[in-house]
């Protein structure tokens, strides 16, 4: 009865609730930017996104890692080739092709300094979990995104951590941050400075750095962490703002169409263009 109920309020929360906010034309730009070990932010669209996004007080509901072309996940995808690897509600952890969030708004973020053979240590961490569920029995874990009360800044985190014993399985943010813990990669690590007990060093502070725990994390944090680099598509390559190619008569948008809209603009007599 438990699983039936944790499914239907599964389903529910996995309905969309509004269209993506993204482009094709950036979804190649991303394409070509992404490297192994990349997370990969999304700005979704359901209702669990929208109550993590309110519960986290961030665009970014959802979080996925990119793994690139590998070969034991070349049959993951279907007829399109896996690159991401996830975690849904629904489906558990699962690989995805990237054109699966081709119109969202996405973020990259980059690992720095990460080595060679710790990037893939934290592939194989999360390739070897393909396939783990979330225990829709649990129905704790779903039922706190149906919350329409406000919620106190300081336990807002804590009620995304609060419910199953393997939260992995129901944040995506979790599993990546699980994953990051197991090759020792900080993400938003707990830092305490202590003096060095020696009084002629009174300035002398020693830092100590405490993993958080995988359960606490969430999407945003990637984008937060001092240890990620945001990697933006578009200037990531030789940028030169004096050449861009701005559009003749001045045209001047008025609502808030997507960055890589593609529109049609007809000429006034007016001095400048006005679409609204």
């Amino acid at each position: 009865m438990f699983e039936s109920v944790g499914r239907a309020i599964a389903i529910y929360l996995s309905e969309p609730i509004g269209k993506p906010g993204g482009g094709s034309v950036d979804a190649k730009l991303v394409a070509d930017t992404l490297a192994p070990g990349d997370v990969l932010l999304v700005e979704g669209n359901t209702r669990m996104s929208a109550a993590i996004k309110y519960l986290t007080q961030s665009m970014w509901s959802h979080a996925a890692l990119y793994v690139g072309p590998r070969a034991e996940l070349s049959a993951a995808g279907g007829e399109e080739e896996a690159t991401l690897i996830e975690a849904d509600v629904l489906e558990g952890v699962r690989a995805v092709p990237l054109s699966r969030y081709k119109n969202f708004r996405v973020r990259i973020c980059r690992p720095v300094n990460l080595t060679a053979s710790d990037r893939e240590e934290l592939i194989r961490y999360v390739i070897e979990r393909l396939g783990h569920q979330y225990d829709l029995k649990n129905v704790v874990d779903l039922a706190r995104y149906l919350l329409r009360f406000p919620v106190p800044a300081r336990l807002r985190r804590r009620l995304i951590s609060f419910g199953s014993a393997d939260p992995t399985r129901a944040i995506c943010s979790t599993l990546i941050a699980q994953a990051f813990g197991a090759v020792r990669y900080p993400v938003l690590p707990i830092i305490s400075r202590k003096n060095d007990g020696n009084p002629g060093r009174a300035d002398q502070v020693r830092e100590l750095w405490r993993i958080r725990h995988y359960s606490l994390y969430v999407p945003r944090d990637f984008d937060i962490s001092p240890f990620f680099e945001v990697v933006k598509p578009r200037i990531v390559k030789a940028f030169d703002y004096q050449h861009a190619p701005w559009s003749e008569g001045n045209t001047i948008v008025m609502d808030d169409a997507a960055q890589t809209e593609l529109l049609t603009v007809i000429p006034t007599d007016g001095a400048s263009d006005v679409k609204l």
